[in-house]
C-alpha cells in the first residue's frame, strides 16, 4: 500500500532513484512539439466523409479524436470526477482497495503488474477492471464510493457503444461486411485509470513507457492537461487534450485484421511539475481463444502478412516481452 505514488509524493522533492530512467529513454527536457494535424473527427457530418477521414487517419496516424460523439459532457464529467476522488481519497481508504491479486477482477495497484521485480518504475497510480457483459462483473466493482457502480455502468455501456460504431465504421472503410466486429472479436472490455500525481522532475522519469496496445481499439479520455505524447516520423509529439473529445487509436488486433493497412500507434505519458492528471482508457478486447488472422480485404489475391494466432497467445507473449511492439509482431509477422 505504501508505494501508490499518490499517497505519498507529497513527501518527497527529489524524484527517487528507483523512478528514474535510463538517459535513453527519458523525456529529457527538451521541449515536445506540439502535433497539430492530428486528425478531429466530427461524428455528426455525413457518415461518407466520417469513414473516408478515419480511414486517412489509421493508415497515416493510427491515431485520431472525436468530437460530437454521442456521450454526454454530464457523464463524461461525473465519471472523470469519480475517479478523481479515488485517488485523492484519505490513505487509509485507499488500503482497503489496493490489491494486484491475479484472483480478484479488479485491481488497484502502482506502476505495473510486475512492480515487485521492476528495476525502474512508473509514475502512476492504476485502478482497472472489466466491464463487458456489464451484468457479469458490476458487483466485483469498488463499493466506494458510493455512487462508483452507478456511474461507471452508465460511462462503461456509452463507451463501448462509441467504440462498436467506430469499428463499424472501420469496417466499411475497410471493405469487410457489415457486423464483422461480432463478439468473438469484441467480447471483452477492460477500464483502466491512470492517475499521474505531480513529479518533482518530469525530465528524469515517466508515466507510462513507449508502447502500443495489444487491444483491438482502445478509447482514451484525458483531462485538458498535456501528457499523452505519440511517436511519428522518428520524433515525439504532444496530443493537444479537447475538451469531451476521445482519443482513438489502433489496437495490435486491428492491425492485424486489416492486413497491416492500419497501423498501431506508440505512444507514452509523461508526467508533470505543477498539476497531477487522470485519464480513463477503455479497451476492446477478442475473446480469449479467438482467432485473429487478417482479412480478406478487396481483393482474394492479397498476400498475408501476417499468420493467425488465438489471442491468448499473442497476449501472453505481450506481457512476457514487455509491450515491445516490433519483439512482438516479428513473431507473428510472415516474411515476404
Amino acid at each position: 500500500m505504501a508505494n501508490l505514488v499518490s499517497s505519498w509524493f507529497k513527501t518527497t522533492r527529489i524524484l527517487p532513484e528507483n523512478y528514474i530512467f535510463p538517459v535513453d529513454e527519458r523525456p529529457g527536457s527538451v521541449e515536445v512539439p506540439l502535433c497539430r494535424n492530428i486528425p478531429l473527427i466530427d461524428l455528426s457530418t455525413t457518415q461518407s466523409q466520417i469513414v473516408q477521414e478515419i480511414l486517412h487517419a489509421c493508415q497515416e496516424f493510427g491515431f485520431f479524436q472525436v468530437i460530437n460523439h454521442g456521450v454526454s459532457v454530464d457523464l463524461i464529467n461525473d465519471t472523470m470526477e469519480l475517479f478523481k476522488e479515488i485517488f485523492n481519497m484519505p490513505v487509509e481508504e485507499k488500503e482497503k482497495l489496493y490489491t494486484n491479486d491475479p484472483t480478484k477482477s479488479y485491481k488497484f495497484f502502482t506502476s505495473s503488474y510486475n512492480y515487485i521485480d521492476e528495476k525502474i518504475h512508473f509514475w502512476r497510480d492504476n485502478l482497472q477492471h472489466p466491464c463487458h457483459p456489464i451484468d457479469e462483473w458490476v458487483h466485483s466493482w469498488p463499493e466506494k464510493p458510493t455512487n462508483y457502480r452507478n456511474v461507471v455502468r452508465k460511462y462503461s455501456l456509452e463507451v463501448r457503444k462509441l467504440s462498436l460504431r467506430m469499428l463499424e465504421l472501420i469496417c466499411e472503410g475497410l471493405g469487410l461486411k457489415h457486423g464483422y466486429f461480432g463478439e468473438e472479436l469484441t467480447g471483452a472490455q477492460l477500464l483502466s485509470i491512470n492517475h499521474y500525481p505531480r513529479c518533482p522532475d518530469p525530465s528524469l522519469t515517466l508515466g507510462i513507457p513507449k508502447h502500443a496496445d495489444h487491444s483491438l481499439i482502445p478509447m482514451l479520455l484525458q483531462e485538458s492537461i498535456q501528457g499523452l505524447q505519440v511517436f511519428k516520423d522518428g520524433q515525439w509529439f504532444n496530443v493537444a487534450p479537447v475538451p469531451h473529445a476521445f482519443v482513438v487509436n489502433i489496437g495490435h488486433q486491428l492491425q492485424v485484421i486489416s492486413n497491416g493497412k492500419l497501423r498501431s500507434a506508440e505512444h507514452r505519458a509523461v508526467t508533470n511539475l505543477r498539476e497531477a492528471r487522470t485519464s480513463i482508457a477503455s479497451f476492446i478486447f477478442p475473446c480469449q481463444d479467438t482467432i485473429i488472422q487478417p482479412a480478406q480485404l478487396m481483393s482474394d489475391l492479397e498476400v498475408p502478412r501476417f499468420q493467425p494466432f488465438k489471442f491468448k497467445d499473442f497476449s501472453r507473449l505481450f506481457h512476457e516481452k514487455m509491450g515491445d511492439t516490433e519483439a512482438v509482431m516479428k513473431v507473428y509477422r510472415i516474411k515476404p
